[in-house]
């Protein structure tokens, strides 16, 4: 059975943004959605939030999604490089999503070491960027290096800054339209 688990961002929550309408749009086709509450929000630890996705997602497998904004996309990255080398699910759809250091003292301990691109890619069957070509925290170059670096297929939306509710997104519809390609292996 198909799941999907939305992983928010750095002080964010299940009830922001978009994740509550994607929940819903899921839902209504029957796939079974849900929006983790990670740990620490405020105060995120890579480490806690890895291991509370594991615990949270249970077995890897090829019939599990994960949706990811901002903080939450780099958390779904290093998740990835985590599985053992056999792991591997369907799809990721990041949007806002970095994978490298943008510079917020909050966030640093997430970019010890540099991300390993070629684990990560091994683990997922199929990665979607979706980034905005005005976002005030994540540039579109890091987009651009996600397509580069993982085969993502990346998606610019204009002038839609940081894709979250304090810029009008309550709803994703590019994020939920790209999400049921992948599982409907389109």
């Amino acid at each position: 059975m198909k799941k999907v688990f939305i992983i928010h961002g750095w002080g964010g929550s299940p009830e922001a943004n978009w994740f509550p309408w994607l929940k819903s749009e899921l839902e209504k086709v029957s796939i079974e959605t849900e929006v983790l509450t990670m740990p620490n929000t405020d105060n995120p630890q890579m480490s806690e939030w890895i291991d509370f996705m594991k615990q949270s997602i249970g077995l890897p497998n090829e019939e599990i999604f994960l949706v990811g904004h901002s903080l939450g996309c780099i958390a779904i990255l290093r998740y990835l490089e985590s599985l053992d080398k056999e792991e591997r699910i369907g799809g990721i759809v990041l949007a806002a999503g970095f994978s490298r250091s943008i510079n917020i003292p909050e966030l640093e301990n997430f970019f010890e070491s540099p991300l390993d691109y070629g684990k990560v890619k091994k683990s997922v069957r199929q990665i979607v960027a979706i980034n905005s070509d005005n976002d005030n925290y994540v540039s579109l170059e890091e987009g651009r290096i996600m397509e580069e670096k993982l085969g993502a297929k990346l998606i610019v939306l204009p002038n839609a800054f940081h894709l979250n509710e304090g810029n009008g997104f309550f709803e994703l519809p590019t994020g939920l339209e790209e999400l049921l390609k992948m599982i409907h292996n389109k």
